[in-house]
Parts: C-alpha cells; sequence; structure tokens
C-alpha cells in the first residue's frame, strides 16, 4: 500500500468522500489535499479518472 496526496483546486465538499472511497479530505486556502492509501499505480490512476470525470481540476499528485 503506498500513501499519497492529491492537491485539487477550489474546495470540494467533505460529502464527496463516499464516491472516492476510503479517503481523508482536507483543505488549504483554495484547494482541497484528498489523502489516500491505495494499493498499486491502478488504483491512483482510478482515482484520477475520478477525478478528471467530475471536471476537478489537478493540482498535483505525491507520494506521502
Amino acid at each position: 500500500m503506498e500513501r499519497f496526496q492529491i492537491v485539487i483546486k477550489g474546495c470540494i465538499d467533505k460529502e464527496w468522500a463516499e464516491w472516492f472511497g476510503e479517503i481523508e479530505i482536507n483543505y488549504h486556502e483554495d484547494s482541497t489535499i484528498l489523502t489516500v492509501e491505495l494499493p498499486d499505480q491502478s488504483a491512483l490512476h482510478g482515482l484520477l479518472n475520478q477525478i478528471r470525470d467530475l471536471n476537478l481540476k489537478l493540482i498535483s499528485v505525491n507520494p506521502y
């Protein structure tokens, strides 16, 4: 398992956490920080696809 911090522009509602699965949502200035533990790269790509499908602006993806 690997942990990642994914930063998205804007503040999304914490209720979206259920849609993303087991994820922690925090905020910093005008950004949302998603912290998640994923089993592999393919799970990371699946999560990034969900972010894309919601038309959210991805700022960064970093191992944590």
